[in-house]
């Protein structure tokens, strides 16, 4: 109940990263509670399992785990705060504001087969080649985040 909070306020980088991971989890249950399994499964795997996993291998192999973050200014608090609000205010009207109107439409019949496929695919409609090319784009990333976070500083 209160991991969303503490993900954003929690001034050790760990424990802020742990409580993302407990926020992704709770997420993955309210899909499986709407009866979206595959959508979950997606949820628990890619991001649970995947880019927390790689937050938390990030934060272990830059030695940064007994870092504290700073405290935030009153400033930017009432600043952040604002935003939240006006946030919350848009997101509100324009939920509320939308006519949503029942589909007529049949439904179709879901092909696990076909999805299967898909992800699977090299060709035109598959994921395979797009999910290598990100995966190496994360790799990437996390390599250079540990290169400018092992770089000594010059005094």
């Amino acid at each position: 109940m209160y991991s969303p909070y503490l993900s954003v306020t929690s001034r050790r980088i760990l424990r802020a990263a742990v409580y993302l991971l407990f926020v992704l989890i709770s997420t993955s249950g309210l899909y499986f509670m709407l009866n979206y399994q595959f959508l979950a499964a997606v949820q628990l795997t890619l991001y649970a399992g995947g880019i927390v996993v790689l937050i938390i291998f990030s934060i272990l192999l830059t030695s940064h785990i007994n870092e504290r973050m700073e405290g935030i200014e009153w400033k930017k608090a009432i600043f952040s705060a604002i935003a939240v609000v006006l946030g919350i205010v848009l997101c509100s009207t324009t939920i509320l504001q939308f006519k949503f109107n029942a589909s007529t439409i049949a439904t179709k019949e879901v092909n696990m087969d076909k999805i299967g496929r898909d992800l699977l695919g090299y060709g035109q409609g598959g994921y395979a080649l797009p999910f290598e090319v990100i995966s190496i784009l994360l790799l990437a990333a996390m390599v250079g985040a540990i290169v400018v976070a092992k770089k000594e500083k010059a005094n």
